[in-house]
């Protein structure tokens, strides 16, 4: 079937023939109907009908036959490209491109008319094979990048320009041109300047593309060509941030090749052997806000797909600026091209898979959008039209669709708003990255292949570290392992170095640091984390270079590094969230070794989140203990919940537990209670919580549980009914227990059965005086202890625990006084505030029993934490006598071996004054 189409009178092109009718097979009529563009194919097969008649037969050479090929190709253009429309119409061999797409057109230097016919066709050739979907975007780019290189090739050969040659900048050097991109080019010559030859190269070029040789030294004011020796010259001495950052793309593309090669080789050194300040930094990122403010300022965000927030630029800066601070000691990442880098930086571990892969696909998106805009004129636009008919065009080009639900348009706008966020968040991340701040200060590499053994230990010893052939062995395992995630660790090494050169141990850190990274999934925690957060790894190698327990404990929960730089995510967890954690872990149907595995894990999750917490300062000693102590109370009631007792179950906290001030080397000082049952279930519960808590070895182990406060101590039974402690507290109990209950306090279990037990007690700690009887024996107890329970290895001049106006001193004294007064409390501290508010101490001795406290307690906890052994044993309650030992313990306080022994003697002495006048009544001390 044919339909006659008569042209319009308004709009008459030159070459039209008004008034006369063109007959269009119907084939090509349905064709262009369904095209993105009816209107406008339809003209175009019109205008073609009229001044080639034969031109419509030939895209349908059989009658009642489908579009073939050719017409297919045809319509494709001219719907997306009134450019190329009119150029089909106007060229009689356009049509024999389009019928050959798989053959390239050869460029035609024999003159510039004849080269700019040659450019066009094969940007047509080009541009349909893209609107047909048969090359990729990367492709598309590649095409055109080779066509400008063509195209100057040419030039330079009619300018006669073999004395120099022209390097291409941005995305001629990328190789990924534009439709309507500038082909940004420069000139080196070897010597003399060829100012008349390198004019005659762009205005011969200028009949194909913009060319544009601003990107030079001193822009339009500087001359066109100038010698490689020149080039140096300016670049050490005045070349600012940005043309170091054009010099990544920099390419030879025409003319003197050898001299090229030179140019490309002296532009790497240049950029790649110099180091990328974080002035520098500062720098590239005030020149994008620029540009990023003055399409903001025009109103154009949204719109603006190149330089507006989520555009184009968003991705290039950020690959760029990745390039420049990590591809000077990193070869593998220099790819010219964006999408060729971000795999680069992907592969490398600087850029996350899943970021990579967003941002290619966005950019892809991008560049066809961009692509699809220059087509329609040939125009350098990256504005998205507000026209609604070109926005339209636009969106059905690109390949969307209408439905019942949502036009192309809206489908359109949907996928760039999208797309635009997802590229700012991106973005955001990596340009705004504190890590790049952290690389722009350090200098260069600790260690490299041309460095000598020598060399490399005495670098090694400037940062701290005393077993050289250690930390080689460790900087090869993080550094020089096979995967490609190892070029970021290497990159990192010197920052690491630096950090770890600051922890009391900078050996045990790397250790724990390689013993990390070389498994393959807390590498890749490590590598996410750090990418990311320069804190975190400055708090990892804290950690890990201040404890081996904390390392170990990382070890087992790696998943811990992820979180390890945000104060919040390291708040310890509510006991009761612990619980029901616990809980939810419990629930499988698994033997008890599994069971007690799930709490030592949330043990360890837990202690590494209190202990980061307290080396970096976060909590004071006080926080510190309370965070220790509800632990212990979600452990306990979480194994409570494990042995699942059948009758009311109490456990009743003693000691630092009940006073919600446990140290790290605290035992669970508890009693048990239970009610309703007999004596042996009761005992069967106690001992099953007692198995399950303590494990068959230390490794195994929940917590370690004391009921050594029990009635009649270590020959008492586990657990007594309430009735059991109504009669002992009656009969036999002890000064000693009444003293001890002063810090009793339900922890876990039946709360009913806690709080008439807690009566009980309250009633036999409360209700009666404190005789001259009972203060003789708590003191000859008090003295006993001091003579016999300081260990061998422990130097008593310097207990922590059991040293003279230490912490055991500032506790019996606070508790004597409660029980002398009638203070009730269980926390030390606290109610060392309450004596002092009461006029019960002065206030000069409430601050020398506080100092003392604090001291005392922060240095214990430290040492635990520095000194522990292996599988978290204590190292002790006194100062190390070890001088690397004791230098470890200060440096992790922030202070020197000598300082920290005289700051013992000056706080526990008078601590010790205040207790031998408070405690032991000796006024004249």
């Amino acid at each position: 079937m044919l339909r006659s189409w008569a042209p319009r009178r308004r709009g008459d092109r030159a070459g039209e023939r008004p008034g006369r009718t063109v007959t269009v097979p119907e084939v090509l009529l349905g064709l262009a109907e369904r095209s993105a563009a009816p209107d406008t194919t339809g003209a175009v097969l019109r205008r073609l009908g009229d001044e080639r008649p034969g031109a419509l037969d030939r895209m349908v050479p059989e009658p009642g036959a489908g579009p073939g090929p050719l017409a297919r190709a045809f319509v494709a253009v001219a719907a997306a490209s009134n450019a190329l429309g009119r150029l089909c119409v106007v060229d009689p061999t356009a049509l024999d491109v389009l019928d050959a797409l798989e053959r390239p057109v050869a460029v035609d230097g024999a003159d510039p008319a004849a080269l700019a016919r040659s450019k066009r066709l094969e940007l047509l050739r080009i541009a349909a094979r893209d609107l047909l979907g048969l090359d990729t975007l990367d492709t598309v780019g590649l095409a055109l990048a080779d066509l400008a290189e063509g195209v100057l090739g040419a030039a330079v050969a009619l300018a006669g320009g073999d004395a120099l040659a022209v390097v291409g900048m941005g995305k001629l050097g990328g190789r990924e041109l534009n439709y309507a991109s500038d082909v940004d080019v420069m000139f080196v010559t070897e010597d003399a300047p060829h100012e008349d030859t390198a004019r005659h190269v762009l205005q011969v070029a200028s009949t194909c593309f913009r060319v544009d040789a601003d990107l030079r030294p001193e822009g339009r004011a500087g001359p066109l060509t100038r010698p490689l020796a020149g080039y140096r010259s300016y670049w050490d001495r005045w070349a600012a941030t940005w043309e170091f950052q054009a010099l990544l793309k920099a390419r030879p593309v025409a003319g003197d090749a050898e001299l090229g090669h030179r140019f490309d080789l002296a532009a790497a050194a240049t950029v790649w052997e110099r180091h990328f300040s974080a002035d520098e930094l500062a720098s590239v990122r005030s020149m994008k806000a620029r540009g990023e403010g003055i399409v903001t300022g025009r109103g154009m965000a949204g719109r603006e797909i190149k330089r507006g927030p989520g555009g184009i630029r968003d991705i290039e800066f950020a690959v760029q600026l990745l390039q420049l601070v990590h591809g000077r000691n990193d070869p593998g990442i220099r790819d010219r091209s964006t999408l060729g880098a971000l795999r680069e930086l992907a592969g490398a571990g600087y850029v996350a898979e899943g970021d990579a892969t967003a941002l290619a696909g966005a950019y892809r998106f991008l560049r066809t959008v961009e692509h699809r805009l220059q087509l329609v004129e040939e125009e350098q636009t990256h504005a998205v039209p507000t026209d609604p008919a070109a926005r339209r065009r636009l969106a059905l080009v690109l390949g969307f669709t209408d439905d019942v639900s949502i036009t192309a348009t809206g489908r359109f706008d949907d996928a760039l708003r999208l797309c635009l966020r997802d590229v700012r968040a991106i973005h955001e991340r990596l340009f705004f990255r504190p890590l790049l701040e952290a690389f722009a200060t350090v200098e260069g590499p600790v260690t490299g292949p041309t460095m000598s053994a020598e060399a490399v230990s005495r670098r090694l010893a400037a940062f701290g570290f005393a077993d050289a052939a250690r930390t080689r062995a460790a900087v090869e395992d993080l550094a020089g392992g096979l995967t490609r995630s190892s070029r970021l660790m290497a990159q990192m090494l010197p920052l690491l170095l630096d950090w770890l050169s600051l922890t009391p141990d900078p050996d045990l850190g790397l250790l724990g640091l390689r013993n990390l990274a070389v498994r393959a999934h807390h590498r890749s925690l490590l590598l996410a984390a750090f990418r990311d957060s320069p804190e975190a790894a400055r708090r990892l190698c804290l950690l890990l270079g201040s404890s081996r327990a904390l390392a170990e404990a990382i070890e087992h929960n790696p998943e811990l590094v992820t979180t390890i730089d945000d104060d919040d995510a390291l708040a310890p967890t509510p006991p009761g969230v612990i619980v029901a954690e616990a809980g939810e872990r419990l629930q499988r149907d698994e033997d008890e070794v599994w069971r007690r595995s799930q709490l030592v894990r949330i043990r360890e999750e837990q202690h590494v989140r209190i202990a980061a917490r307290d080396l970096l300062d976060i909590d004071d000693v006080v926080t510190t203990g309370r965070s220790l102590a509800r632990l212990g109370e979600a452990l306990l009631e979480a194994a409570l919940d494990v042995v699942g007792p059948t009758m009311a179950f109490t456990v009743v906290g003693m000691g630092r537990l009940g006073g919600a001030e446990m140290s790290y080397a605290s035992d669970y000082d508890v009693i048990l209670v239970f009610d309703d049952a007999e004596d042996a279930e009761g005992e069967g519960v106690a001992e099953s919580l007692l198995h399950l808590m303590h494990g068959p070895s230390p490794s195994q182990r929940v917590a370690a549980v004391d009921l050594g406060l029990r009635p009649e101590g270590g020959q008492g039974r586990l657990a007594r009914d309430l009735g059991g402690y109504a009669a002992y507290f009656e009969r036999w109990a002890e000064t000693w227990e009444r003293q001890a209950l002063v810090r009793a306090r339900v922890v876990a279990g039946d709360a009913d059965l806690g709080a008439r037990f807690m009566a009980l007690a309250g009633s036999f700690v409360w209700d009666r005086p404190l005789t001259d009887g009972d203060v003789a024996d708590i003191r000859r107890m008090k003295a006993r202890i001091e003579r016999e329970r300081i260990s061998a290895r422990d130097d008593p001049q310097f207990h922590l625990k059991l040293g003279r106006g230490s912490l055991s001193d500032i506790e019996w004294t606070v508790q004597l006084l409660q029980l002398r007064h009638g203070v009730r409390g269980t926390a030390t501290m606290a109610t060392l505030d309450e004596l002092g508010s009461r006029a019960v101490l002065p206030p000069a001795d409430v601050d020398a029993l506080r100092d003392a406290y604090r001291f005392c307690e922060r240095t214990r906890n430290r040492w635990h934490l520095v000194g522990a052994l292996a599988g978290g044993a204590s190292p002790g309650d006194a100062l190390p006598t070890q001088a690397d030992q004791l230098s470890h313990l200060a440096r992790s306080l922030g202070t020197t071996p000598g300082t920290l022994r005289d700051d013992y003697r000056r706080v526990t002495r008078r601590a010790r004054r205040v207790v031998e006048r408070a405690f032991y009544g000796i006024e004249d001390a």
